[in-house]
């Protein structure tokens, strides 16, 4: 039994928690599959990579109304693939050699199982070891959710863990689940000539977003595929020939490939967490404080088996505050999860961050709420964009912003501007006049949006006790070319 000062359980985060700072420590870190986690290998890297070959087979498609004939001759797959995961798979074993050429590390391939306080077995093959140590990090991350749907357990299907490696492109994909997930892979592979097929059980896809933007995805999405919404499935099998039959409300649905994306849930069925006293929740996350400190002293956590937002980017704040926390213990750093931002990459992307409409109706919450269209400014005017928008949500008096929701191009990067001015603590006319704006730019359209908010009165402030409908909230976009600057 070996002792360490420090154990890392997930080399994905936890692996970059890590840095001078902690060069006294002995360390260990414990990892069952590839170095990198899931952003690296099966998450946010790759899939982005598929999306920005996505997006330009997608924009040809569609170029004939700016004059250009252009076609897609051919879809080389593999190549696509290859130089995704060319690129890619060298680097966790690159990581994992670095690591164990440090004097003060030791690498554990298995799985780890607490055995008692923090007391940790490593099972790789037919072999165990066991390890203590006076500090403990989980990051084990998340993993495909699989619903209990009658006949899936025997059909043949894919995840996000491994549809990104397939052999070659279905002609037919049938995606279950309507979130970040499905919206994002329906993309890639209809644009690569993919008939695809969306079964989700609510009324719109990307549910967790505001109203207005799950209403614009949906419709949307639904132009280019085949979107079944409120759908119950009933049943999956599969035929002698290998196609996919779903059930989808009394309707069959056929497909040569079946992806299911019903969301991720965090890996700690496997670290037998009560052995060691450690608390999750009722849906298994782990429970932390601000601080990423769990209930047992000296035992922290971060990243997706946290929290439901399965953000990278939160999981790389949360490592910096453990990264802080382990050798600093009377002067403890805490997690700020005001104004934490998401993107969601499909066609149209959504970037989106603070509160939705629908929240602030719940809450009470009385606000304000402008809505800009990329074509009322000059950049949206000149690619003829008539379905993008930029929706934000201010309090009542007007000062300050209460959340900001993009649907259309470069929305990740927009929505980026104002997630700045939130955490900064700026009002709407700081944001909106502290700073000359490019013209011809698209971020007029957040620079009109704030001047939109400015220009209301309290006669636009909206009180969600007269107005308790959050069913009907939200989907009107006004148009707003009569105040704002046109091109």
């Amino acid at each position: 039994m070996e002792h360490f000062d420090l154990i890392i359980i997930g080399a994905g985060s936890g692996n970059s928690v890590i840095g001078p700072e902690h060069d006294h420590l002995k360390i260990a870190i414990v990892e069952r599959n590839l170095f990198g986690g899931t952003c690296l290998n099966v998450g946010c890297i790759p899939t982005k990579m598929y999306v920005h070959t996505a997006n330009i087979a997608y924009e040809s498609e569609h170029a004939a109304p700016f004059g250009l004939d252009i076609t897609l001759d051919s879809v080389r797959w593999t190549d696509i693939r290859d130089r995704i995961f060319g690129r890619i798979d060298p680097i966790p074993p690159a990581g994992e050699r670095y690591r164990r050429q440090l004097e003060n590390w030791s690498v554990f391939d298995g799985t780890a199982r607490f055995v008692g306080p923090k007391t940790i077995e490593v099972s790789h093959d037919a072999t165990a070891s066991t390890i203590t140590a006076d500090q403990i990090i989980i990051a084990t991350g998340a993993s495909a959710s699989i619903p209990d749907v009658p006949g899936l357990a025997h059909v043949r299907y894919e995840t996000s863990d491994t549809i990104m490696r397939i052999a070659s492109v279905p002609k037919r994909l049938v995606i279950l689940g309507g979130g970040f997930i499905a919206c994002e892979m329906a993309h890639i592979f209809g644009s690569l000539g993919t008939e695809v097929t969306i079964l989700t059980r609510g009324p719109r896809l990307l549910a967790r977003t505001d109203r207005s933007i799950a209403q614009a995805v949906t419709e949307q999405l639904s132009e280019r595929f085949n979107v079944i919404l409120e759908c119950d499935t009933g049943r999956i099998d599969q035929a002698e020939s290998g196609e996919i039959i779903v059930d989808a409300r009394g309707r069959a649905v056929v497909g040569d490939m079946l992806l299911v994306a019903t969301g991720r849930h965090p890996s700690t069925a496997d670290l037998n967490l009560a052995a060691a006293g450690i608390v999750v929740d009722d849906d298994g996350y782990v429970v932390t404080n601000a601080t990423m400190a769990t209930n047992v002293a000296g035992v922290w956590a971060l990243g997706d088996v946290t929290t439901n937002l399965q953000l990278k980017h939160v999981a790389n704040a949360e490592a910096r505050v453990v990264a802080h926390n382990i050798v600093n213990p009377d002067n403890l750093k805490t997690m700020d999860y005001s104004a934490v931002p998401y993107a969601v990459f499909t066609s149209p992307q959504v970037g989106t961050v603070g509160a939705t409409e629908q929240e602030l109706i719940r809450a009470g919450v009385p606000y304000r709420v402008v809505t800009q269209r990329y074509g009322d400014v000059a950049y949206g005017w000149a690619a003829e964009d008539t379905t993008s928008f930029a929706k934000l949500l201010a309090d009542q008096t007007g000062e300050r912003l209460l959340g900001a929701h993009i649907v259309g191009n470069h929305a990740s990067i927009l929505v980026q501007l104002l997630v700045q001015g939130m955490r900064l603590g700026s009002t709407i006319l700081q944001m909106a006049r502290g700073q000359l704006w490019i013209h011809p730019a698209l971020s007029e359209v957040v620079e009109n949006a704030l001047l939109g908010l400015l220009e209301q009165g309290a006669d636009d402030v909206i009180h969600p006790a007269t107005n308790t409908d959050s069913e009907t909230v939200g989907h009107h976009i006004p148009d707003t070319s009569a105040v704002r600057e046109q091109p």
